[in-house]
């Protein structure tokens, strides 16, 4: 097993890797300090910022750190775990544990820890919870070769998430942890509450929000930097189908035989009824699997072979305009020598892509890229095909005036003044419902005479005794958070989740045994020790973060 995993993915490297850039942006340029940015011309100021092996001040360095990142957050959990900023914090830590580790020479994997490694990262679980070859065979039928990245690449990420690990495990320790802490966590999450949770209703609570001019002109002037209207770029483009380059492949029957044997699992056998589906032929074992699936191999292998021809076509022409020095004001007439045609598109921005680059986020990167300069790319894969695009004119970010953006300004005020008017009446009802709690109402009471009161719709949902471990089903999170700081007979703050505000009242709240007789104290002592264990080690690698940044921050002038 472990030696097909590794003949697996040695083979499918690039294949495997295509498919995180439908979801991870590897490229992107963070500022770490002042005067850190891009210069007149577009291109990234030239800085040296030394950071445990890396330039955070190359943009080259940065992509290669932040990719890297990417990847192994893709490995280990399946799936683009991290937004851009907990990412950014992750590449630091992990690039300062790969120091540390080097400077402990701590040992990469061997072939047997590296076999045991890859069968335990997330992006290769199955249903039952193990490594699946046949999911990580239908993951790879999806995606295409991005002959961008190398096998190297991926190799070095396993191998430097190993070492990582490692030297996580080590700066971790016993993880040490106080009776009072056990008990905090036990009585959070093993008392026994019952609740009612007072639910109002936001969305038809409609309170006329009439803005003077004034009103508007305020706040289009303090959130001004809301509506920046962003950098856009317009480019004209020429595309390579595969459709055009399909009816030019011809394979022989020894190619598609071979095409599946090197890709069995890439198509698993049809299901069949062996009552009303006659054999084919006399054909048993593997060559039955390919009579079965013959068609569906050509057809993917003469599309294979259309791609590349496509983009070997997207290619040459983009060096045959290189070669020729080819002016922006000169690729129409060049193309037409070759009987291609440019494509016009609409002035875009990096969020906002237009309907013929929808869904590739890699276009628009590297249409962003392009200027005088640099007026056209290499051969850019699509799902369709490949292309060219060809650079006409970047229009810089400004500050809109206001009557371009009043509409929404006015929106937006409205929307604001209805969140802190709801605020307002979420403590209104608040206070009377403890009003008349201390009364002796009961709490529907209270609730009904809060809900004449204040001129809006209030259920009462009651939940039967529960702990914060095995909560029911139906009650939000919103209001389960509201918890830590409550005790029996106290009404919360109401918190706002969706279209609807939450009030919670504590009918009772019972703690659980503390002693260490409980056996969940001991195994709470042991989750504890275990987070304790973990935030050792992430505030070790932070600290080592923040004093190399500290280290090498430029000094203005």
């Amino acid at each position: 097993m472990i030696s097909w995993i590794q003949l697996t993915l040695q083979r499918h490297f690039r294949v495997f890797f295509a498919i995180l850039l439908v979801f991870i942006i590897v490229s992107f340029v963070i500022y770490f300090a002042p005067g850190v940015g891009f210069d007149g011309s577009g291109m990234p100021k030239p800085v040296n910022r030394p950071f445990y092996g890396v330039n955070l001040g190359s943009q080259e360095d940065q992509e290669r750190l932040f990719g890297d990142a990417s990847l192994s957050v893709f490995l280990q959990a399946g799936y683009p775990a991290l937004n851009q900023a907990q990412l950014q914090d992750y590449a630091l830590q992990r690039q300062a544990g790969l120091h540390l580790a080097s400077q402990l020479n701590l040992p990469g994997p061997t072939s047997e820890q590296l076999g045991e490694f890859i069968q335990g990262l997330g992006a290769f679980v199955g249903e039952q919870g193990g490594f699946d070859a046949a999911s990580y065979a239908q993951f790879r039928d999806n995606i295409r070769l991005n002959p961008q990245i190398s096998e190297g690449d991926v190799t070095r990420v396993i191998n430097d998430d190993f070492r990582f690990n490692q030297i996580q495990e080590l700066l971790a320790g016993p993880g040490y942890v106080l009776p009072a802490e056990v008990k905090d966590q036990l009585t959070r999450s093993d008392s026994t509450w019952t609740l009612d949770v007072a639910r109002v209703d936001l969305a038809g609570f409609s309170p006329e929000i009439n803005p003077t001019d004034a009103n508007v002109v305020r706040y289009f002037e303090d959130n001004i930097f809301r509506y920046e209207i962003p950098a856009h770029v317009k480019v004209r483009y020429t595309t390579f189908s595969n459709l055009d380059y399909l009816n030019q492949v011809v394979v022989t029957e020894a190619q598609v035989r071979a095409h599946y044997n090197a890709n069995p699992l890439r198509f698993p056998k049809p299901s069949t009824n062996p009552e009303t589906t006659p054999a084919i032929g006399v054909e048993t074992g593997i060559d039955a699997d390919f009579a079965a699936v013959r068609p569906q191999v050509e057809a993917t292998l003469r599309l294979e072979r259309a791609q590349r021809l496509a983009a070997s076509a997207a290619s040459d022409l983009s060096l045959a305009i290189f070669e020729a020095g080819v002016p922006p004001d000169g690729v129409e007439a060049f193309l037409a020598t070759r009987n291609l045609t440019l494509q016009d598109v609409e002035p875009f921005s990096a969020d906002h892509l237009p309907p013929q680059f929808a869904g590739s986020p890699t276009l628009a990167a590297e249409a962003f890229k392009l200027n005088a300069d640099r007026h056209f790319t290499d051969a850019l894969p699509t799902s369709a095909g490949s292309v060219v695009l060809f650079w006409q004119e970047t229009i810089p970010p400004r500050a809109p005036l206001l009557i371009e953006v009043r509409d929404q300004v006015i929106a937006d005020y409205r929307a604001s003044e209805k969140r802190r008017l709801s605020v307002e009446l979420g403590r209104t009802v608040r206070d009377a419902l403890r009003t008349r709690l201390a009364a002796g109402e009961s709490f529907e009471q209270a609730v009904g005479a809060a809900s004449v009161a204040a001129g809006v719709a209030i259920e009462v949902g009651t939940y039967e005794p529960f702990t914060r471990r095995t909560p029911p089903a139906n009650v939000e999170q919103a209001a389960l958070g509201s918890l830590d700081s409550l005790n029996e007979g106290d009404v919360a703050d109401m918190v706002i989740s969706d279209d609807q505000g939450l009030l919670v009242y504590v009918q009772t709240k019972t703690p659980p045994d503390l002693t260490e007789a409980n056996p969940r104290y001991a195994l709470m002592r042991d989750q504890v020790a275990q987070f304790t264990a973990s935030q050792n080690a992430n505030d070790y690698l932070g600290e080592m973060v923040q004093t190399e940044l500290a280290r090498t921050a430029p000094v203005l002038p």
